[in-house]
């Protein structure tokens, strides 16, 4: 299957930003990346009342917004390759809202979703919380506060049943405990072929390493 417009998805330490990065040099791709800023996320994170709804809110516009404008031009011109997929929101929405916000969220996610495009291959990215939190604490420091352990652990399971569940597009699951996509020796030849020989589905693959 010839593909034109690949999402890798994945949970914080995973190692999404870096095969994102060589798939783009590799397919000689068009990039989207995800826009990060959030006025309100050091607030959630500090667990101030009201910020969660209003850093899922702001997520969610934000994600609708650059998938629109992706939507808007000649898309399928060259290969693109995003790091993130409008569905995830929901992951994060159902971790962190109340009953009451989830319904409102419910409300406008059902008419932004719609309107945005689908990519024809998700590849989610799996490792367990231990492997995560030990790849997160070999990071340089940020000046915002990131996910605790607790969460991380929720989140995990979430991505994991979110996935589990997913059956909008063809998946590629990718198991990555024991491998790091930013090391040059961890080959990309395999995932390359398993991305265009799955044509729908799910499918779970286990990189090798070359020697």
């Amino acid at each position: 299957m010839k593909l034109r417009y690949v999402s890798v998805e994945g949970p914080p330490g995973v190692g999404k930003s870096a095969l994102v990065e060589r798939l783009v040099a590799h397919l000689e791709a068009s990039v989207v990346l995800e826009r990060s800023e959030n006025p309100f996320l050091r607030d959630f994170y500090h667990e101030k009342p009201g910020a969660a709804f209003q850093t899922q809110m702001f997520f969610l516009l934000s994600r609708y917004r650059q998938l629109l404008e992706l939507a808007q031009r000649e898309l399928f011109r060259q290969v693109t390759v995003s790091d993130f997929i409008f569905a995830k929101d929901k992951i994060f929405a159902y971790l962190n809202l109340d009953d009451t916000e989830l319904m409102l969220y419910e409300k406008i996610y059902r008419v932004l979703e719609g309107e945005v495009p689908q990519p024809e291959l998700v590849i989610y990215l799996q490792a367990p919380a231990e492997v995560l939190l030990k790849r997160l604490k070999a990071r340089p420091r940020r000046a915002e506060p990131g996910p605790g352990e607790a969460y991380l652990r929720e989140l995990v399971k979430a991505y994991d049943y979110f996935f589990f569940h997913y059956s909008a597009t063809p998946l590629l699951v990718v198991n990555t405990a024991e491998v790091d996509f930013s090391h040059p020796a961890t080959a990309l030849d395999d995932l390359i072929h398993e991305m265009q020989s799955l044509s729908g589905g799910t499918r779970f693959y286990m990189p090798g390493r070359t020697r």
